[in-house]
């Protein structure tokens, strides 16, 4: 009998899920709140631009779940902070050194013992003050909050942002590569968010929503706000 492992490595031809192209950029820049032309830019680049973030799979122009991640990380960085692209890629430069990773952004080490070495540097990096190096820290914990690993370290899901970054929002919304194909769904469930959202511009109010589903009021409008329907 195979195991779930090897189930999902058959839904994807042999290929580990999050690294499987699912996102097209329109989509996966609706789940982050960042502009599609930026979340373009980010990972594949523009004349006279390079991509920071580097596509899991090359041949295709559609973002695999760990790229999704590696954009939510990067969001904390660039536009809560409103860096230039020349710091970020120094900031990704010094944790490729610590860290000995090539996906620095979603490094396990980042999330755990490595904060607190780069915040200190990374608030160097950007002549921060020490309130401006709490502040990152804020921001950057409350990212890592919204991934979960497995006991490996290995990205498993993501809770996005829907209510524009307020940075204790609850995890309502999930991602997760084995689930539903990767698109988000309420968490617990195999509940696709656009479907609700499909519903509910069809004119179905978000109360009978709720009962139809047996959810809360609250986790059918986070479903709306992940869509940017509400």
């Amino acid at each position: 009998m195979k195991n779930r492992s090897g189930r999902e490595r058959d839904i994807y031809h042999g290929h580990r899920p999050d690294e499987v192209a699912l996102y097209p950029v329109r989509d996966a820049a609706r789940y982050l709140g960042v502009p599609p032309a930026t979340l373009r830019a980010w990972v594949f680049g523009q004349r006279g631009f390079r991509p920071v973030i580097r596509p899991a799979d090359s041949r295709s122009r559609d973002l695999a779940f760990i790229n999704l991640v590696e954009a939510h990380v990067l969001e904390a960085l660039r536009r809560q902070h409103h860096l230039s692209l020349q710091k970020v890629r120094a900031a990704i430069a010094y944790l490729t050194r610590e860290f000995g990773s090539d996906r620095p952004l979603i490094e396990h080490k980042l999330a755990t013992d490595g904060l607190d070495l780069f915040v200190e540097r990374y608030g160097q990096l950007i002549n921060a003050s020490r309130e401006g190096q709490l502040g990152i820290r804020r921001v950057l914990e409350a990212y890592l909050r919204r991934i979960d690993r497995d006991e490996r370290g290995r990205v498993l899901r993501l809770y996005p942002f829907t209510r524009g970054l307020e940075l204790d929002e609850p995890r309502v919304v999930v991602i997760d590569p084995r689930v539903a194909f990767g698109r988000p769904v309420i968490a617990g469930t195999n509940i696709p968010t656009a479907i609700v959202t499909q519903r509910w511009r069809a004119g179905e109010p978000i109360e009978e929503l709720a009962r139809d589903y047996g959810r809360q009021t609250l986790e059918i409008e986070e479903a709306l706000r992940c869509e940017r329907a509400a």
